[in-house]
């Protein structure tokens, strides 16, 4: 059994998309809109829900807005079985996203809304919560703060923190020595340590460091070289999530056992699925799902 917990924002995605994107002081049409649920607290919490056995349990930390769009929020976390007791509610907007898809990818804007407001100064049962958790997993999208401290609460403890520094800010450093994998993409790592090349930082931080490659996979140091997991080809639909499904990935199959090269090739099969359908929710699959990948092998099974 795996108890995981996700501190994070919880959000509503305003997506839209087009076949051209507007230069300044100009409007185009779009050939689709959609309001579908996000946040890359939530998605990532979404992902663990669906990759879960009947014996894992998945929990949520953080915040809504008193809007029209904070009970759907909620609904929406439990309807994928993430326990969401603790998801409390703020007089504020609930946290929107404004996701324009356009070539097969995308460009967002992020409005904190209640997520901004989400803190540990109030916290008492959820602070047990985090204690049990056999893995926690945390984003940029509350306060630097609050990371913080929960990252420091859980080194304390012994409880393992997997760290995705996205959106990257200027204190994410600070997090390192509290937490046991920290995972950028190729560009959040460049703000990190824009002194150092991607090879030399990656081993500098051996079996902490997971870069991601997008369409060339990701990276680490296993302490004795350097180990790349190639991407998986998609026809892709929609990559909105796909990072939030590879980090949920990553987390749950570590904390099931697997080994950190092993976890990836599980995370990276999740995210090769999650981009096939749209929104950034819509294709996040199932355990069912990953099983019947041609990519899945034995050393992958932990049940």
């Amino acid at each position: 059994m795996s108890k995981i917990v996700v501190v994070g924002s919880v959000s509503m995605d305003l997506v839209m998309e087009t076949n051209r994107v507007a230069e300044q002081g100009e409007t185009v049409f779009g050939e689709r809109f959609s309001m579908v649920p996000g946040g890359k607290g939530a998605n990532q919490a979404v992902a663990l829900g669906r990759l879960q056995t009947e014996e894992d349990q998945v929990s949520m930390l953080g915040a809504v807005g008193n809007d029209s769009f904070g009970p759907i929020l909620l609904e929406n976390l439990k309807k994928n079985q993430v326990i969401a007791d603790h998801v409390g509610t703020v007089p504020l907007s609930s946290g929107i996203a404004q996701i324009t898809i356009y070539n097969n990818d995308n460009r967002i804007i992020y409005c904190p809304g209640a997520n901004g407001q989400v803190s540990t100064q109030k916290w008492q049962k959820e602070w047990d919560v985090l204690e049990a958790a056999d893995m926690v997993v945390l984003q940029n999208e509350v306060p630097h703060e609050v990371n913080l401290s929960i990252a420091r609460f859980c080194k304390e403890k012994g409880v393992k923190v997997l760290y995705n520094p996205a959106p990257a800010r200027s204190t994410d450093l600070e997090m390192l020595d509290f937490v046991d994998f920290i995972t950028p993409n190729e560009h959040e790592c460049q703000e990190l340590f824009p002194d150092k090349s991607l090879k030399d930082v990656v081993a500098s931080y051996s079996n902490k460091l997971i870069v991601t490659l997008g369409t060339k996979g990701s990276i680490f140091h296993d302490e004795e070289e350097l180990q790349e997991i190639p991407a998986i080809p998609a026809q892709a639909v929609d990559t909105t999530g796909a990072g939030d499904t590879f980090n949920a990935g990553l987390a749950y199959a570590i904390s099931k056992g697997l080994k950190i090269k092993e976890a990836l090739a599980f995370a990276t099969i999740a995210s090769q699925l999650s981009v096939q359908k749209f929104g950034a929710q819509g294709g996040m699959p199932y355990l069912k799902e990953m099983k019947e990948h041609p990519k899945y092998e034995k050393n992958l099974h932990f049940e």
